[in-house]
C-alpha cells in the first residue's frame, strides 16, 4: 500500500511537472541549444557501437525508440484534449491529429520493429534513415512555431525530432541501411504511401464537413487549408493542386536524397580515415 501511495504520488508530480508553464523557447535559445546538445550526446553511445549488428538488435533498438516516441504522442494528445480548469472536459483538438511529416516515422518505427527482414523491412529503415532524418533535422535546426508555453509538450517535440536523426544516423552507421543511390528508392514508396494517405485524409475531412468547424491539415498540403509549411507555401499560393503536390513530393525527395548524399561522403571520410597510416598507428 505505502510503495503504491508513493508510485501514485511520483507520477503525479511528474504530470504536474509536464504540464506547467514555461516562456515558450526561442528559437536558438537555453532550451533550443540544451535539447540540440542533447541530440548531440545521444549520437556518441550510437556511433562507438560495432558495424554489422544482428538484425534482432537493430530491430529492437528502432522499436524502443518508436515506443517512446509513441508514449509521448499520447501524452501530448491526452494534454491538448482535455481541459481541466471548469472540471474534466474533452474537446479533441483535430489540428494536432498525429499524422503529419514529422508523425510518420513514429508509425514506421514500429512496423520496422515488429516487421522480420525482408524488402518491406529494408524499405521501411531506408525512409528512417532518410527522409525521417530530413525532417527532424529540419524541426531541430528551425524549429519556428513549434514551441508553446507548456513544458512537456516542449520536451516531446524535442525528443521526438531528436530521435529521428539519431536513429536514422545509427542505421547508417552499423552498417544496417546502406551507403547507396539505392536506398532511397527503396525508401520511395513508403513516402509515397504517407502522403497518398494524408491526401486521402484531408479530402475525407473536407467531404465529411470536418474543416467547416476544425482545422485538419495533414502534412499541410490540404488545397482546402491556407498554405502554411515554410517554402512550400509560396509553391501552394501559385500551384495548383494536384500539381503542387506533386511539387512537394519533389521537393522532400530532393531533401531526403541530399540526406543520403550527406551521409555517403561521410561515410567515405570515415573510411579513409580508417585506413590512413597515421590513425593505424595510433
Amino acid at each position: 500500500m505505502i510503495c503504491e501511495v508513493i508510485f501514485m504520488s511520483f507520477w503525479q508530480s511528474v504530470l504536474a511537472f509536464l504540464d506547467s508553464s514555461m516562456e515558450t523557447p526561442s528559437p536558438f535559445g537555453w532550451f533550443h541549444l540544451m535539447w540540440l546538445a542533447i541530440t548531440f550526446l545521444a549520437l556518441i553511445p550510437l556511433l562507438r557501437l560495432p558495424k554489422q549488428q544482428s538484425h534482432d538488435h537493430v530491430r529492437r533498438v528502432v522499436l524502443v525508440a518508436a515506443i517512446i516516441v509513441t508514449v509521448l504522442e499520447v501524452y501530448k494528445q491526452i494534454n491538448y484534449s482535455f481541459s481541466y480548469e471548469n472540471g474534466i472536459t474533452f474537446d479533441y483538438q483535430w489540428y494536432a491529429f498525429p499524422f503529419q511529416f514529422c508523425s510518420t516515422p513514429m508509425y514506421i518505427g514500429l512496423l520496422a520493429g515488429l516487421i522480420k527482414k525482408g524488402k518491406v523491412h529494408e524499405s521501411l529503415c531506408a525512409y528512417l534513415a532518410t527522409y525521417a532524418v530530413f525532417a527532424g533535422a529540419a524541426v531541430m535546426l528551425c524549429p519556428n512555431d513549434v514551441f508553446i508555453s507548456t513544458i512537456g509538450i516542449n520536451i516531446q517535440t524535442m525528443i521526438c525530432h531528436g530521435s529521428m536523426i539519431t536513429i536514422g544516423i545509427y542505421l547508417f552507421a552499423t552498417g544496417y541501411v546502406k551507403l547507396e543511390h539505392k536506398t532511397l528508392l527503396r525508401a520511395l514508396p513508403v513516402f509515397a504511401v504517407t502522403v497518398g494517405l494524408a491526401a486521402v485524409m484531408n479530402e475525407i475531412a473536407h467531404l465529411t464537413g470536418l474543416m467547416e468547424t476544425e482545422t485538419f491539415n495533414m502534412f499541410y498540403i490540404s488545397p482546402y487549408c491556407d498554405p502554411h509549411l515554410l517554402v512550400y507555401k509560396d509553391v501552394q499560393a501559385v500551384v495548383p493542386f494536384p500539381w503542387s503536390l506533386v511539387i512537394y513530393i519533389l521537393g522532400f525527395t530532393a531533401a531526403a536524397y541530399v540526406i543520403l548524399l550527406l551521409a555517403m561522403g561521410i561515410g567515405k571520410l570515415v573510411g579513409k580515415l580508417k585506413a590512413s597510416p597515421r590513425v593505424n598507428a595510433a
